[in-house]
């Protein structure tokens, strides 16, 4: 009972905190109405509580009721324990966390975000209301918030779940109510909360809040308030109530609580009260919001006790009712209350609430004062809310729950809206048929253990709707096993048009890094997702239209290439899908050439394939196309005659100089250099080659101005002789000097009127002449976590390589050195020349694998198709612009690309920004135009145009990331950064990435994760496992031994390496492959059944004893060979007799006639197909010394200084915001 001495029958402890203006700075005057509106003799009466409104009395056992919890039935959320619905290996990592996970705290944003500084929040919490009656514990207070720990899991009893008494109320309506539950931490023992009603307040000033009811399970801040839940508002008595206003910037925002957390708020008495309406719209910073949703929201109508109110009936197995049916009325048992509704389930259809649910982009992480109320929107009076007939589908990949879109939305915001998702699922639970819902007792919480079954058991149908809408995600903590069974294909791109889908560039050539573009840059920044493009320009296409008119289709404005995202006025006419000028189409173009018709320009090969290659015209040549012309390099220094490697290079130029690309006119030239320059004249009427010696390298002359370039055809038997004598021609010299820059110098001079081709090779440090350098490295410093001599020592090579890309020249590297060669500086010939690099270090000729992957190297570069005098221009939509580019180039304007070679190995990147709001226009197009003179002397323009939808919405950028392009875009951007500033810098940037991306989908969800939940969209649930391959991959690893060569060379690949290689790079392919016969087959282009084995993490996990698995590298392949493996796999695949008889120089595999011999070959040259040369491959056993070559390569698992995968999970988790 009250006590007389207490204003309004309430203690101070228990009264509810004052809001609008009242002793508070951040009034709101469209929150609630004032007091002084409300006459006294509206105001409830200085009344007791009946006893038979109290709750129970605690009971003096609790002690003895808590030590019979069993917490062990319930497993702690570790990745060893989670379901493996994909069928992928179970995870092997030892559970992570305790079952009493620490207090969670308030952190700070992610970094680029502006967050207003409020004080920390205490609104609107609920204790967890247990089943027995625990013993009452104090409190732990974090920022100054009652935080009680979570629910144990059993039933309520009906002595503590009371309702609040009766309300008079004639034409009552029902606010919608927000009831959000936070993640339930198993096995800790709950503390006392009892749903008290507290006594009637008599104040004629006082305004009653909404309330949340929160339930928090080990946290020590109120998780913002989830869209989509429900809450049970206070019993009002009334006889024309109309709701007051609430003006709702941020829909996650969680009200103040009450002094006394936990209890029910007192029932009012009013007779006339009439507050304004609601205003429950966002305000117009809330960029990007779906429409208001009106049906199968997740907001349950209230629990109301009027005079003739009976609560409607529910069943969850049929249809959800219509706007407009009648409420079916039928009784319930108060005293048998159920669990409130899990985060996920589909809601009651409710036609009278018009909510918008879509998170706000301006307000990502924004906080409301704490005196500002959120209110629900008014309903019309008399309203009933409608029989609540529906499924309640689950999810056991923690997927948001399924909405269908608002009748008549609009479609581009059918994947827009973000919904709340429930808890993630636990391992270990009993069975249990699903409890019936009451929405009268929504406010109770639900134990952990139910909530487990309902996912459980609706997790089909949950799943199905979420992917059908969009909105499923990943738990990257509960499901360790993220790679995908098969090969991660690319994401499509949707325009809603399937002639336009089809005709889309192939993501293999163009690709961005999300297939729906922002419409402005400050919801681009929201997403934190680089924004940027990956081509593959002269990629080996089976398909490639090629057309020649006498005049190309081009913008008059923008000169943009005629292409199928154009729109045609008419016959006559085309509009720029550019720049939006419109053209006239000239009478050539009405022409059909394949049907040999007029009328109808949309039948064009132009208008039908987004890449297509012209034959061009005269006016796009500045001179007449000029001859194929190859010039060849080689280091006769101490070191390199030593290395092996000339005979090898000898023996394949030899075998393959007839197939090198060209015409009749082609040319070839040799030159060699040790610490001098020798030349060799092929002159007609020469018996062999004519050498000379040139000493003086400082300064570059040529001792004859012919015949060190001859025609290919004509001088054959003079080359062969020269490839034939030269590997033993310097077997005798001991010059350890090497003269790279006068070697260059002298190419530059010998090729400056033709340009074309030069290809060095180099196994020593050049130290004497032009560009001389010396040692730099410090072998002792290579496992230092400050890695240095990055950049070049000196400039020559770039300011050579600029004169030579002046005269259309290119430079391709092949480095095979034992010791340091200073890659950092010679590469730079080549990178600002539009050259190649390839690396092989520690080479000798005599070691088979070495020589047999420079062998197939050398060979592929040769008779590769190749492009000369090219360059290549990058035009956007308006409103985007390029701004920087990655790759071997010179950048010549801002759009243009000089590329003196193009080869079909080359890749680039760039990195585009919003620079104009795109919000009037649907999609935006990227078109690069690559203008080459073939090896047949053609000049050639190569088109490709990528077409992309633009989205309104975060949750549709989100969705629609790359990440297999973000990694790539991401690698490039990372090397710049070392280079600029440090390695430790572009590791710290890769981490940063993670953590913005991951907290920024979590803002989109507006959801409170759980205390072992890590959430991610499934189109960026590798991007982790990416970004923790890239950060122990040998560009940017530290702590572990590395060669600086090596670590150059691994950066340079990460800047020119087609997407599919880099990835492979960074991420190889596992494979089993001692059970192929019993795999999955398809049949290749020639009906050759090829076997499909599953994709392996890279963790030791997946590995078997009695198995055999090969990794592929890309490049290099490596057959691991378990002990247990079954003889007959030894014997008829491999062809041995033991396990003992696989020698450590086992390279290839005997080609027998059995199944399982035949398989592992079809696999094995079914992966080589896809690669520019077939990898090579070496079998080991799992005993030998070269096991390590496989093992350094598993990733996943921890290695030396570097974190495993799971523990990478982990430190994300504490920094996601």
């Amino acid at each position: 009972m009250a006590q007389p001495n207490q204003q309004n029958g309430m203690p101070p402890q228990m009264k509810p905190p004052i809001y609008n203006g009242v002793h508070s700075s951040h009034s709101s005057r469209d929150s609630s109405p004032h007091g002084k509106n409300i006459p006294l003799s509206q105001l409830p009466p200085r009344s007791a509580i009946p006893p038979t409104q109290l709750p129970p009395s605690r009971s003096p056992n609790i002690t003895q009721q808590l030590s019979q919890l069993n917490i062990n039935k319930f497993n702690t959320s570790t990745p060893n324990q989670s379901p493996n619905p994909s069928g992928l290996v179970s995870s092997a990592f030892s559970p992570i966390g305790s079952t009493q996970a620490p207090p969670r705290t308030t952190q700070a944003p992610p970094t680029g975000y502006n967050f207003t500084q409020k004080p920390p929040s205490t609104q609107g919490q609920m204790p967890v209301i247990t089943n027995q009656q625990p013993q009452q514990k104090p409190p732990t207070i974090q920022n100054q918030v009652q935080v009680p720990p979570p629910n144990q899991g059993q039933a309520p009893p009906s002595t503590q779940n009371q309702m609040p008494p009766p309300v008079k109320n004639q034409s009552f309506v029902p606010p919608p109510h927000n009831f959000n539950s936070s993640p339930i931490n198993q096995g800790q023992a709950p503390p006392p909360a009892q749903s008290q009603m507290p006594p009637p307040i008599k104040n004629p000033n006082f305004v009653p809040p909404p309330h949340n009811f929160n339930s928090i399970a080990n946290q020590g801040v109120a998780p913002p308030t989830t869209q989509g839940h429900t809450q049970i508002p206070p019993p009002i008595k009334s006889q024309s109530f109309v709701l007051p206003p609430s003006s709702v910037i941020n829909q996650g925002v969680t009200p103040p609580p009450t002094q006394g957390q936990g209890q029910v708020p007192p029932p009012i008495k009013n007779q006339s009260f009439v507050p304004p309406p609601h205003n429950f719209n966002s305000s117009s910073i809330n960029q990007g919001m779906a429409p208001p949703p009106t049906q199968g929201q997740s907001q349950m109508p209230p629990s109301i006790k009027s005079q003739a109110f009976v609560p409607p009936p529910h069943n969850f197995n049929s249809t959800p009712l219509t706007q407009g049916q009648s409420q079916v009325s039928s009784s319930q048992n108060f005293s048998s209350m159920q669990p409130p509704p899990i985060q996920g389930q589909i809601p009651p259809p409710n036609s009278q609430i018009h909510n918008n649910f879509n998170s706000s982009p301006s307000n990502q992480g924004y906080r409301p004062p704490p005196n500002q109320v959120q209110m629900p929107p008014p309903l019309s009076q008399g309203y009933q809310p409608p029989p609540v007939e529906t499924n309640l589908p689950s999810n056991q990949f923690n997927n948001s729950s399924p909405r269908l879109p608002p009748p008549g939305a609009p479609k581009a915001n059918l994947h827009s809206n973000r919904y709340p998702q429930g808890p993630p699922p636990q391992q270990s639970y009993n069975p249990q048929a699903p409890p019936s819902f009451n929405p009268q007792t929504q406010n109770y919480p639900v134990s952990a253990q139910t909530q487990q079954q309902f996912y459980q058991q609706n997790s089909v149908t949950q799943s199905g709707f979420n992917k059908l809408w969009g909105h499923d995600h990943f738990d990257l903590l509960q499901n360790p096993n993220v790679l995908p069974p098969e090969k991660v294909a690319p994401p499509k791109v949707y325009l809603g048009n399937e002639l336009l889908d089809s005709a889309n560039c192939s993501p293999e050539v163009f690709r961005c890094t999300m297939t729906k573009i922002p419409e402005s840059n400050s919801l681009l920044q929201k997403s934190r997702l680089p924004l940027g493009i990956l081509i593959h320009p002269f990629k080996d296409l089976t398909h490639l239209p090629v057309i020649q008119c006498n005049v190309i289709v081009r913008c008059r404005a923008c000169r943009t290439y005629i292409n199928p995202f154009v729109y045609f006025i008419d016959t006559k006419r085309w509009k720029c899908n550019l720049c939006y000028r419109v053209n006239e189409l000239p009478e050539e173009f009405q022409f059909d050439p394949v049907s040999k018709t007029y009328g109808d320009p949309t039948r064009r090969p132009e208008i039908k394939s987004s890449t297509i290659e012209y034959i061009a015209p005269a006016e796009y040549m500045l001179r007449p196309p000029q001859p194929a012309v190859y010039l060849f390099l080689f280091d006769i220094s101490r070191l390199a005659i030593e290395s092996g490697y000339l005979q090898s290079a000898c023996a394949v130029l030899l075998e393959e100089l007839k197939s090198l690309p060209g015409d009749a006119r082609t040319q070839v030239g040799i030159l060699a250099y040790d610490s001098a320059l020798h030349f060799f004249g092929l002159g007609e009427g020469l018996s062999q080659p004519h050498e000379m010696t040139v000493l003086e390298i400082d300064d570059i002359f040529l001792p004859c101005p012919d015949n060190l370039l001859v025609n290919l055809k004509d001088r054959i038997d003079l080359l062969t002789d020269l490839l034939t004598q030269l590997p033993t021609r310097y077997n005798n010299s001991y010059d350890n000097n090497s003269a790279l820059g006068a070697a260059l110098q002298a190419a530059h001079k010998m090729m400056g009127a033709t340009g074309g081709r030069v290809s060095v090779f180099q196994a020593s440090l050049p130290n004497v002449g032009p560009g001389a350098l010396v040692p730099r490295e410090d072998p002792s410093q290579r496992a230092s976590t400050e890695v240095q001599h990055l950049n070049p020592a000196n400039d020559f090579y770039k300011r050579l390589a600029l004169e030579c890309s002046g005269q259309q020249i290119a430079v391709d590297l092949f480095v095979l050195n034992s010791q340091y060669v200073d890659m950092a500086t010679i590469s730079g010939i080549s990178r600002f020349s539009g050259g190649c690099i390839h690396h092989f270090p520690l080479f000798k000729a005599s070691r088979v694998l070495q020589n047999e992957r420079f062998e197939r190297c050398f060979r592929r570069y040769l008779v590769r198709k190749i492009g000369f005098e090219a360059v290549m221009r990058i035009r956007c939509t308006r409103g985007l612009s390029i701004h920087t580019f990655h790759g071997n180039f010179f950048v010549r304007s801002t759009d243009l690309l000089s590329l003196p070679n193009v080869s079909p190995d080359a890749a680039f990147g760039m990195q585009v920004s919003i620079d104009e709001t795109l919000s009037d226009v649907q999609s935006v197009c990227f078109q690069a135009a690559l203008l080459y003179t073939s090896s047949k002397g053609e000049r050639r323009i190569r088109v490709h145009t990528l077409c992309l939808p633009v989205c309104a919405t975060l949750s549709d950028v989100i969705n629609a990331a790359d990440q297999q392009c973000i990694v790539g875009l991401l690698a490039k951007m990372a090397v710049d950064r070392s280079m600029q500033s440090s390695l430790s810098d572009a590791r710290e940037a890769f981490i940063n990435v993670a953590i913005d991306i991951l907290s920024s989908y979590k803002m989109s969800l507006n959801m409170a994760e759980g205390p072992t939940s890590l959430l991610a969209p499934p189109c960026l649930r590798l991007l982790p496992l990416y970004i923790s391959a890239l950060l122990k991959s040998t560009a940017f690893r530290t702590g572990t031994c590395t060669r600086l060569d090596d670590r150059v060379k691994a950066m340079i690949d990460m800047k020119t390496k087609p997407l599919g290689h880099l990835i492979q790079m960074i991420y190889p392919d596992l494979y089993p492959v001692h059970n192929l016969e019993e795999q999955p087959i398809v049949l290749n282009s020639e009906e050759e059944p090829i076997p499909q084995p599953p994709h392996l993490q890279l963790t030791a996990r997946c590995l078997d004893s009695k198995g055999a698995f090969l990794m592929d590298t890309g490049e290099h392949m490596i057959l691991l060979v378990a002990p247990g493996v079954s003889p007959m796999f030894l014997s008829e695949a491999l062809g041995v007799r033991d396990y003992m008889s696989i020698t450590d120089e086992m390279y290839e595999l005997p080609v027998l006639d059995n199944l399982h011999n035949q398989r592992l070959h079809q696999f094995i040259n079914f992966l080589n197909d896809e690669k520019p040369a077939a990898a090579t491959l070496h079998v080991i056993r799992d005993n030998s010394p070269n096991r390590i070559e496989f093992y350094e390569r598993l990733i996943e698992d921890r290695v030396e200084n570097a974190l495993s995968y799971h523990e990478f999970m982990q430190h994300l988790k504490t920094q996601v915001k």
